[in-house]
């Protein structure tokens, strides 16, 4: 890298939700710009905003005088693609570029929201106070946490009366689970129980929950180092 890209690059900085659960950022939406940022070996530093935490302009990139918010222009990646700072994507001509624009949408829509319905629906607060509010006193994050329920609910039209029919509309297609749910699963369950215990000796199952977690975590930085080979600043 010369002298005037490290200038450049050093004013580069990504504002997330801070970290947590052995990961860079606790937050589903933060995650995928920071890797994409890692995949780009592009050089940025790191910091957390604990006073907005459920705030939708999260997470956001700093670069000079410009700042690109999740909530507007497509969001963070986007804004880094047209900016000229990093773009990973294939364009139109390109032989998988159909491939890449369905999977990407699969991921956008179906995904994305499976992920909001497990975080906000699904399970009980105990995750989504951890990841959004656990900065917050208690019952201020209780409140926000029955705002951001609700606020899901209605956006994907959950009501008492329907909500076990729109349980099921969380898979990938209508009317209940199919084999394309079970093969991501599987794959995703796969990676996330299996792949850690082979980067180092096995799990022994006494072992309690901090030690897993510092050891997960241990893994998770080895990987990206062995993938992007770049130095992050935090």
């Amino acid at each position: 890298m010369s002298d005037v890209e490290a200038e450049i690059s050093s004013n580069f900085v990504l504002v997330t939700r801070k970290g947590g659960f052995g990961l860079p950022t606790a937050c589903p939406s933060c995650l995928p710009v920071y890797l994409y940022l890692r995949f780009a070996n592009i050089a940025f530093n790191l910091l957390y905003d604990v006073t907005n935490p459920d705030s939708d302009h999260i997470p956001y990139f700093e670069y000079g005088y410009y700042v690109a918010f999740n909530n507007e222009k497509g969001g963070v990646i986007e804004t880094l693609k047209q900016e000229g700072i990093a773009d990973l994507d294939p364009k139109a001509p390109n032989t998988y570029f159909s491939e890449w624009l369905s999977t990407k949408a699969l991921i956008n829509t179906w995904l994305a929201t499976a992920i909001e319905y497990e975080i906000w629906v699904a399970s009980d607060s105990s995750n989504a106070c951890k990841m959004y509010f656990s900065d917050l006193p208690w019952l201020l994050a209780k409140v926000l946490y029955k705002k951001q329920s609700q606020a899901v609910k209605r956006r994907l039209g959950i009501t008492d009366a329907n909500a076990s029919e729109r349980e099921e509309e969380v898979f990938v297609f209508p009317h209940g689970p199919t084999s394309v749910d079970a093969l991501f699963l599987g794959h995703a369950l796969f990676v996330l129980h299996v792949l850690p215990n082979g980067k180092y000796d096995e799990w022994d199952e006494s072992y309690d929950s901090d030690v897993k977690s510092d050891r997960t975590n241990g893994y998770y930085d080895d990987f990206l180092d062995d993938l992007t080979n770049v130095n992050v600043g935090v």
